[in-house]
């Protein structure tokens, strides 16, 4: 590995592993769109607690872990076919050779390749989490007692929302784990596409958590349900 290469990937693996407690420092200051969401499900699930008729929430959770085992199985499928190139040897990595990859030695190339495949990984396992913690959100909500005090509707709404919203969190950072993927995939085609990759995510993931229309939205309504 040239020094390029050096530099190219820690700037990657800083960007990859310090973009959540990048995120949370900053939202400590102004906000961003997750912090938000954790108001905005905390609401959700006190709501939950004054309806007798619960069916509408299940089939919301339903809808997030049909999206989690869609994510999973695919990812599990881009792991494969990772993996598949990365054991194949030197004549399925050759292939890369016609698409304008770098040409570097073997190690090298099985290296990038690993690190494609240690980004997927990553994500498998946070959705596979993240979707064992849904289903108890499933199981919390079915549960749920008819309780009359105001408080006890509070406090065991609360105690959902601290299931559902680390749940939601996996599944946020498993799907991170593609824009980084293909950050990492671009290191075959050289140490700049790897810096420009890595640089290029974590500005457009900033940018959707801090400043797009929809966290914007999403802001102007938590404040409407903190105040209601």
């Amino acid at each position: 590995m040239s020094l390029f290469d050096w530099i190219a990937l820690f700037v990657f693996v800083m960007a990859w592993l310090g973009y959540g407690p990048l995120m949370r420092l900053v939202a400590r200051r102004s906000g961003s769109l997750n912090l938000d969401m954790l108001s905005v499900r905390d609401a959700w699930m006190r709501a939950m607690t004054h309806r007798e008729m619960r069916l509408i929430d299940s089939q919301l959770l339903g809808h997030s872990i049909n999206s989690g085992s869609f994510f999973a199985s695919t990812n599990l499928l881009l792991i494969a076919a990772v993996a598949g190139v990365l054991f194949g040897g030197e004549a399925a990595q050759r292939g890369f050779a016609a698409v304008g990859a770098e040409a570097v030695p073997p190690r090298l190339m099985e290296a990038k390749l690993a690190l494609v495949l240690l980004c997927l990984a990553r994500g498998f396992l946070d959705f596979i989490w993240a979707l064992r913690q849904l289903n108890y959100t499933v199981a919390l909500i079915g549960a749920a007692p008819e309780v009359h005090e105001e408080a006890d509707r509070v406090a065991y709404g609360k105690a959902v929302g601290r299931v559902l919203n680390p749940a939601l969190a996996n599944f946020n950072q498993g799907a991170r784990g593609y824009y980084f993927a293909l950050a990492a995939a671009a290191w075959l085609f050289g140490p700049l596409w790897l810096l420009l990759g890595a640089v290029l995510v974590l500005a457009l993931l900033a940018w959707r958590q801090l400043a797009s229309p929809a966290a914007f939205a999403i802001r102007q309504a938590r404040r409407l349900l903190e105040q209601g």
